[in-house]
Parts: C-alpha cells; sequence; structure tokens
C-alpha cells in the first residue's frame, strides 16, 4: 500500500516553503486553502482530513525551527509567518554541481538553489521529484 500522505505531506512542505521563499523577509499568512485549495469540511463543521494534515504540516515546519509565525487563524492559516533564517539559507544557496556553465552566473546560481528545484519539481507535477527535492532539503539542513 503506498503511503499516499507521505506524499501528500511532502507537496505540502515544498508549496509551503516556496511560498514563504517566494514572500521573504515579508512576514504573511499562509492559508491552507492558497496551497491545496478549498477541501469542504465535514457536516459537522470540521475541517477535511486532507486540510488538517496541510496545516499540520506548516506547525511541524515550525517546530523543526524551518519556519516562524504569530500565531494560527483558526486551522485555516498560520499569521505573519515567515522562513528562519536556517530555511532562507538552505533554501538560497546554490548547488555547484548543479550550475550550468553556459548561462550567465547569476542565472546559473539561482537555477542551482534548493528554492528553484522546489519550484521546478513542483511545476513538473512529478511526485518522485518532489519526493525527492523535499527530502534533499531534509538531508542538507541536518548536516
Amino acid at each position: 500500500m503506498a503511503d499516499l500522505h507521505i506524499e501528500d505531506f511532502h507537496q505540502d512542505v515544498a508549496r509551503i516553503l516556496v511560498a514563504l521563499y517566494n514572500r521573504f523577509p515579508q512576514p504573511a499568512a499562509l492559508f491552507v486553502s492558497d496551497l491545496i485549495g478549498e477541501h469542504e469540511p465535514d457536516a459537522f463543521g470540521v475541517p477535511a482530513p486532507r486540510h488538517l494534515a496541510c496545516f499540520s504540516a506548516m506547525l511541524w515546519l515550525a517546530d523543526e525551527g524551518f519556519l516562524r509565525y504569530g500565531d494560527t487563524i483558526r486551522q485555516e492559516a498560520i499569521d505573519q509567518a515567515c522562513l528562519s533564517e536556517r530555511a532562507f539559507v538552505l533554501l538560497s544557496r546554490a548547488d555547484q554541481r548543479e550550475r550550468d556553465p553556459a548561462l550567465p552566473a547569476s542565472i546559473a546560481r539561482q537555477r542551482a538553489t534548493l528554492a528553484q528545484q522546489l519550484r521546478d519539481a513542483l511545476h513538473s507535477g512529478s511526485s518522485s521529484a518532489v519526493y525527492d527535492t523535499v527530502q534533499r532539503c531534509f538531508f542538507t539542513s541536518v548536516s
């Protein structure tokens, strides 16, 4: 049986990190619905499991030191969210092995960042590419 919740987690992490990187250093409200779309709550108003999973991924990233936030907005969003220094450095550092020597240095540097690799993986629609790139973020952050 496939661990679909783990695939979703990696997608969520990639979207969260890219969204915050795109707004860095400006703190922002980060809404679950902006990341994964609308998921209707059940008849009692309890958010959908997919919605709760994405919200939990935000909180987990904060607990693990990838982002900071001021407060939660119910279970809809985190407010005043911003990448931590650790995450910003991780995402903006260019991997020399990924640089394309045929490109101008500034473009090659930007394309070699983990932030751009996350964008490319999300854009590709490949779960494997997203998984591998997010794992690279996790492994790189602990070394």
